[in-house]
């Protein structure tokens, strides 16, 4: 098949095309490289700085539109999938569904069905926007709530919703939101990771690990305008308490603002990565972070082994929403280091089971010509 992946978040769409690749596809990836991040991509479309950026960026898509038509597959990451106003974005979806076979819309992330359920049903015991009954009322939940209810955001999301193909879940959260409205077009496909070097899952004595005498290496990522929305926030003072209270048996890593490269390759260096405080499953960046023998502590409900099947692994060390859960389980792990080299295959194996980029790639496949 000619497939078009439209927009990235957090190398979802380059990672899958190579997976789609390797199966023997076409595929274009076109996207601004997910802004600072910079992924790989076939065709850039980021968006300059400066008071003429959007007539700019209209221009350069309006040159691109020949490139954009003749595919059997579209598959859009988000309804806002190129860096514009959503009420210039109809025509060019309009435009993808009328010279293109199919169009796919990726369920992957914010979108108008992820807002509005967790502030209304509400399905969720926590989320980005509810923590049980209660609405989340912070800077950064108030303002995806006015962007994405009663806007243009939210005609576009219905409209592509509506009229698309299908509808590609890639975490448990996604599934639930869309799955009851479209119940016929809506599938679970689990994120692609591409193992490093096509890792093979050692056994739990060749891993090496933290012990007693070695400090636990934490990692955290902050970004400081989202910091309070993902939980970093919680997570970090956690963090920085427990290890205060062993000194000796802990080292703190923290990225804040640094390039890709940079933060993979303190990623490597670490043994736990803490990571998105409200989520029930791991998302690109811990899966990364597991596909390397890192441990992750964060979203590991009991609905995300289920929605994969998986009733063996564990690997994940799940915090509830709060302060003394991310405490607890942090001077847990430091109080047993010897749990260290089994969570650490564990997360390798979990990652080659469920989102090895080939696998997943063949899921899409599937899907695409069920449609």
């Amino acid at each position: 098949m000619k497939i078009l992946l439209i927009g990235e978040y957090s190398n979802v769409h380059n990672t899958l095309a190579e997976g789609l690749r390797g199966i023997g596809h076409k595929v274009t990836v076109i996207s601004n490289g997910d802004f600072w991040k910079n992924y790989p991509r076939d065709i850039d479309v980021s968006r300059k700085s400066g008071k003429l950026s959007g007539v700019l960026l209209i221009c350069k898509l309006w040159t691109l539109l020949p490139k954009m038509r003749g595919y059997d597959v579209v598959q859009l990451i988000n309804p806002m999938f190129f860096e514009l106003k959503a009420e210039r974005l109809f025509m060019f979806y309009h435009y993808l569904r009328k010279h293109n076979r199919k169009v796919f819309l990726g369920a992957f992330g914010m979108d108008y069905y992820w807002v509005s359920t967790c502030i209304k049903a509400k399905p969720l015991r926590y989320s980005d926007f509810n923590i049980g009954q209660q609405q989340r009322t912070d800077e950064n939940a108030i303002k995806e709530q006015n962007d994405w209810i009663g806007t243009a955001k939210e005609q576009l999301n219905r409209l592509i919703a509506e009229t698309s193909d299908g509808i590609i879940a890639g975490l448990y959260e996604y599934q639930i939101c869309y799955k009851p409205v479209f119940p016929t077009k809506t599938h679970f496909i689990p994120f692609p990771i591409c193992l490093p070097n096509d890792v093979n899952v050692p056994p739990s004595s060749h891993i090496s690990c933290s012990s007693q005498t070695s400090p636990i290496r934490f990692f955290i990522g902050v970004s400081k305008n989202r910091s309070a929305y993902k939980g970093t926030d919680i997570m970090l003072k956690a963090l920085e308490d427990v290890c205060q209270k062993y000194p000796e048996k802990t080292q703190l890593l923290k990225a804040e603002g640094v390039p890709f490269a940079q933060y993979q390759h303190m990623m490597d260096n670490c043994d736990v990565l803490l990571d998105q405080l409200y989520s029930y499953t791991p998302a690109m960046n811990a899966l990364l972070a597991m596909s390397k023998g890192v441990i992750v502590v964060g979203g590991g409900e009991p609905e995300n082994y289920e929605i994969l099947h998986e009733n063996e692994l564990r690997p994940i060390i799940n915090v509830e929403p709060n302060y003394e859960s991310v405490y607890h389980e942090l001077e847990q792990l430091i109080l047993h280091p010897e749990r260290i080299p089994e969570l650490k295959r564990q997360s390798i194996e979990y990652v080659k089971r469920h989102h090895d980029y080939i696998k997943v790639a063949q899921e899409y496949e599937k899907f695409y010509l069920q449609k």
